[in-house]
């Protein structure tokens, strides 16, 4: 199982925030027991377990799940994903915030796998971007795990992406390449090209990773070959355009990553449905 971040619980404590403010005043109309169970209405990915526990162990600790399906399990419609039992008031209370998390965690590990299907057999690798929702960057990362793919940098901190404004910053992509390897800090140099002029000069100069933005399918096999010839140990990621009808014949270009962002940016939450049955106080 991929590692769970380190702030997962803030992420459930601002859910939470923001969802009871000064309190759930119609939960405290229910005093009873309750028992259910959640079940998704589609075929999905699950992941957010640990969110969901998080969820209702803050509210009361009484609150008892029964898991039915582990993250990164492929999970069909209308199966079971958990039962709950417990006080009424804390799990009324917390069934928005638990299912909004298992849904879009499972929403963004449904659409990872779509793509990693996609280029099985292939020795290509899908990552995904920094277009994630602001507060869940780490919880959808980790869901992207879950459906089977890499993660690209966390953030601005852990990895060199030299773009076309700090190129043009250092007057070259063999100036900004050298003044990253120049810093106080040993991480991988990823730089973004454009021509295949570009790439020449990004090659020489022999970074991490090359990004090849918007390239032509024809145009990424030459990169691929020329990679080859001349530096195999970089790596080349395809980035711009990528679509599950085109991802499967970017992989075969022979190119070793191809990053998508819409697998965080364009989720879409799956369905699920909690089914509640009370008891007498």
């Amino acid at each position: 199982m991929p590692e769970l971040p380190a702030d997962l619980g803030s992420q459930v404590d601002a859910a939470l925030a923001e969802d009871i403010g000064r309190g759930d005043v119609t939960a405290a109309l229910v005093p009873q027991r309750v028992r259910g169970r959640v079940i998704t209405r589609e075929a999905a990915v699950l992941a957010g377990r640990p969110w969901v526990d998080e969820t209702f162990r803050r509210l009361d600790p009484a609150v008892q799940l029964t898991w039915h399906a582990a993250d990164a399990d492929q999970v069909a419609a209308g199966q079971v994903l958990f039962e709950i039992a417990g006080p009424a008031r804390p799990v009324l209370t917390g069934e928005r915030t638990a299912l909004n998390f298992l849904q879009l965690l499972s929403g963004t590990a449904t659409a990872t796998r779509a793509y990693v299907d996609a280029v099985a057999g292939t020795r290509c690798r899908i990552l995904d971007t920094r277009k994630t929702l602001p507060g869940l960057r780490t919880a959808q990362k980790y869901a992207v795990r879950c459906g089977g793919a890499d993660n690209h940098r966390l953030g601005l901190f852990d990895q060199v992406l030299i773009k076309e404004n700090h190129i043009a910053a250092a007057g070259s992509i063999t100036a900004a390449i050298a003044a990253a390897r120049a810093g106080p800090k040993e991480e991988r140099i990823e730089v973004e090209v454009e021509t295949a002029q570009e790439l020449e000069e990004a090659l020489a100069a022999a970074p991490d990773i090359i990004m090849l933005d918007e390239f032509s399918l024809s145009d990424m096999r030459a990169a691929v070959a020329l990679r080859d010839a001349r530096a195999a140990a970089v790596k080349l990621e395809a980035s711009g355009s990528v679509n599950l009808r085109s991802v499967r014949a970017i992989a075969e270009t022979g190119v070793d990553y191809v990053s998508v962002g819409s697998i965080t940016k364009h989720v879409a939450a799956v369905d699920l449905s909690m089914r509640l049955e009370f008891s007498g106080r």
